[in-house]
């Protein structure tokens, strides 16, 4: 006989003469459940109507009356972090993740992808026989691995997934999404059709992997994961109609009713306490009363247009629940949902028709704000047109009744929703828990509810829920837990809890940290660091000791050095060259080419046409250059437009950008050699902006100028259009990247 390594079988010289052997497929057992986990982004505890608030959401209500309903759960306090965290149960440090996955300083904690034995659950179910499959928002790649070209070792199918669509990134327009993936290839969209909405259509993806997936023998995991509601804030208009005028009353009259609603639904027990406004310098709510009638229009608009966000993830809800019972598999699927941190207060106090701009204002410490500007676009927010995101005083409200936002480790920052039902294997209806929950705790759960075998890997911190699931009164087994995020520290160890509120570049020391007992204060109200300083050093200790473990050093000390740090494969960028048919050039790539610094664009024109020659960014910010009646080149500053017209367009076409310091560019174009005119004081666009990429020929999805999309669309050009290239310069003087070192010392003083 002859023998073959790992054969199981008997090997002779012909098939009649040899015994045949199969290896073994994974198989779940008989009625092993499918299991649904929606995840949605930046959703406040106090934003459903199961959870006290006035935007109706009947279908997620429904949801917690067929199942159980946390009231003391808890995530991270920002994306990322809780996605690793969610995903693998693994602490977010340990797992890689331990800030936003849109840098890599070079140290294990903030990687900014999973580790590899830091095993998915898409990972642990696959290998157990479940099929898998992700829709929406990722964020565990570093943005320099987004590249067409790879690498992909953290894009979603290389993480355990067997199907994806949705976004690698942070957020995306929601009516143009700047760059959608399905399973490990971008999909190629010039134009979106009329009335798209990206929650709508990332349900439709989800839906139909679902029908796909139920006519196998085998069960599946679906993890959605909406981009709503984080910025832009951006709705179908039937959808924001119906919230016109909910929110003409304000933040201190919405946050005062919620919390009563709270009351009354026994989320809380009797003598919770609402806490002030936040008061907190740069945290800081004014009273609505006291602002101006006009500000109250454009904020209340904001609020409509959340709400509208919120709308369509109940929605995206009950059809995938509608989808699972006509299909017959909702009695025997595990749902599941929860939010990835506290409400953001990314729209700082005035809110903005302007995310990309916002952002870089508070970044940067560069303040570009303009209030008026965004009350002049008033009728414009919601649309394709803004990108909009509301003050912090709403997000207050969403938080309801917990103090501060996401990024902080107050409760504000990361007590979320958390709904999970099985009609099939939880016989729980309509009840309620109070026990504390944490992000870490889901896939344990998970795992014992399933019963699959799943390797260790790195420590999973979290504990199995299922005993709390069926006795509201037993006590969990997870009961300390550390929390780090941008210098804000935490640490939590049965009924106490100790907090920091870290301002950047000051001293990190015991001096930051406040106590609570949290079941006579569940709202923070009360710090009695002062008069328990030895509960204060155990908790302290506890941190200290657990940071180490795991991988939360070093510190944010807000410097921002950590965006400055690069591996040694982020090379300075050199010359690339676009032909029309070439797919858009990605943000990452395209923004080597000319964040922080000056660049040259060359455009050859082999013959006469009108169109769009080069395109880069969208209503957000960009700048484009196009033949119609003449040569034009279009900046557009964060929704204000500036035009060059620069006559006939010539063969050799050059625009030359330099950066002469101060946040600005100044602009000039050259036509066969011949100056065709100049912009001066133009906004640099910068951090996230442009969020799309670069476009030669065309300008796809997201236009840089309305206006000539209103008249032409995306505009193909009809000449020939031999290439683009582009040369990237020297940074501006002030860039960053110039004064690593003087910034590296800066952080020291806090060390």
């Amino acid at each position: 006989m002859i023998a073959y390594e790992g054969f199981g079988g008997r090997v002779g010289r012909t098939f009649a003469g040899s015994e045949s052997w199969w290896p073994t497929r994974p198989t779940p057992g008989p009625g092993a459940p499918n299991i649904v986990i929606v995840l949605v982004d930046d959703v406040g505890f106090g934003d459903l109507g199961c959870y006290g608030s006035e935007i109706p959401t009947p279908h997620l209500d429904e949801l917690a009356g067929q199942g159980v309903q946390w009231t003391d759960f808890h995530v991270t306090p920002m994306c990322s972090p809780t996605r690793a965290a969610l995903l693998t149960g693994v602490d977010p440090h340990l797992a890689g993740v331990g800030h936003i996955a849109n840098s890599d300083p070079g140290f294990p904690g903030y990687a900014g992808e999973l580790a590899p034995d830091a095993f998915t659950m898409a990972e642990l179910f696959r290998a157990a026989g479940w099929q898998t499959m992700a829709v929406g928002k990722w964020h565990l790649t570093k943005d320099s691995d987004m590249s067409d070209a790879g690498p992909r070792h953290a894009w979603p199918l290389q993480r355990g997934f067997d199907r994806f669509y949705g976004f690698l990134e942070a957020f995306t327009d929601f009516h143009h999404p700047h760059r959608l993936i399905r399973d490990n290839s971008a999909v190629e969209v010039d134009r979106y059709p009329d009335g798209y909405h990206l929650t709508d259509d990332l349900t439709r993806e989800a839906v139909a992997m679902v029908r796909q997936a139920s006519t196998a023998r085998t069960p599946f995991l679906l993890y959605l994961a909406h981009g709503a509601a984080h910025a832009p804030l951006q709705a179908p208009p039937g959808d924001i109609a119906r919230h016109r005028g909910r929110y003409d009353d304000g933040w201190d009259a919405i946050r005062e009713r919620r919390f009563a609603r709270q009351l009354d639904l026994g989320l809380f027990p009797p003598g919770t306490e609402l806490p002030p406004r936040n008061a907190e310098p740069g945290d800081d709510v004014p009273a609505w009363a006291d602002l101006s009638p006009d500000r109250r229009r454009v904020f209340a608009r904001y609020m409509e247009v959340y709400a509208a966000m919120i709308t369509g993830i109940d929605r995206s809800v009950g059809v995938l629940r509608e989808t699972l019972a006509e299909l017959g598999e909702l009695d025997n699927t595990i749902f599941v949902f929860t939010s990835d941190n506290g409400a953001s207060r990314e729209g700082e106090e005035h809110g903005t028709t302007q995310y990309l701009r916002t952002l870089l204002s508070a970044n940067s410490r560069h303040d570009r704000e303009d209030p008026a500007a965004d009350l002049a676009r008033l009728d414009l927010i919601g649309g394709p047109r803004t990108l909009s995101h509301y003050p912090r005083g709403w997000a207050m409200a969403s938080n309801t009744p917990f103090r501060l936002y996401k990024r902080n480790t107050h409760a504000g920052g990361h007590a979320v929703p958390f709904l999970i039902s099985w009609p099939a294997g939880l016989p729980q209806r309509g009840e309620r828990r109070g026990q504390w929950g944490y992000v870490t705790d889901v896939l344990p759960t998970l795992i014992e509810l399933t019963g699959i075998e799943a390797p260790e890997g790195r420590p999973r911190k979290g504990a199995s829920l299922v005993k709390a699931l069926h006795d509201a009164e037993a006590v969990h087994d997870h009961q300390e837990q550390l929390a780090e995020l941008q210098g804000h520290r935490g640490y939590l160890r049965g009924e106490w809890e100790i907090v920091t509120r870290h301002a950047p570049l000051t001293p990190f020391g015991e001096h930051e940290w406040e106590l609570y007992h949290r079941p006579s204060d569940p709202t923070q109200l009360r710090d009695r660091a002062a008069e328990r300083p030895e509960k204060v050093r155990e908790l302290a200790a506890a941190w200290e000791e657990a940071a180490h473990a795991g991988q939360v050093y070093p510190l944010d000390e807000g410097s921002r050095l950590r965006y400055l740090l690069r591996p040694p494969w982020h090379r300075a960028p050199q010359p690339v060259r676009l032909t029309p048919r070439t797919h858009t050039l990605e943000r990452w790539q395209a923004l080597q080419l000319v964040q922080w610094r000056s660049f040259t664009v060359e455009a050859r024109i082999g013959a006469p046409g009108r169109g769009v020659l080069v395109a880069h960014g969208g209503q957000g910010g960009g700048y484009l250059l196009y033949v119609e009646d003449e040569l034009v080149f279009a900046h557009n500053g964060y929704g204000e437009l500036r035009l060059l017209h620069a006559g006939a367009p010539g063969g050799h076409i050059r625009v030359e950008v330099t950066a002469p310091g101060g946040w600005r560019w100044d602009v000039s174009v050259t036509v066969d050699g011949e100056p065709r005119g100049t912009l001066t004081g133009l906004p640099m666009l910068a951090a996230f902006c442009p969020m799309e990429g670069i476009d030669v020929g065309v300008d796809r999805r997201s236009p840089v100028s309305w206006d000539v999309y209103e008249r032409h669309g995306p505009f193909a050009f009809t000449g020939v259009l031999d290439e683009v290239v582009y040369t990237p310069g020297d940074f501006a003087p002030d860039a960053g990247d110039n004064f690593v070192d003087l910034v590296r010392e800066i952080g020291l003083k806090y060390e």
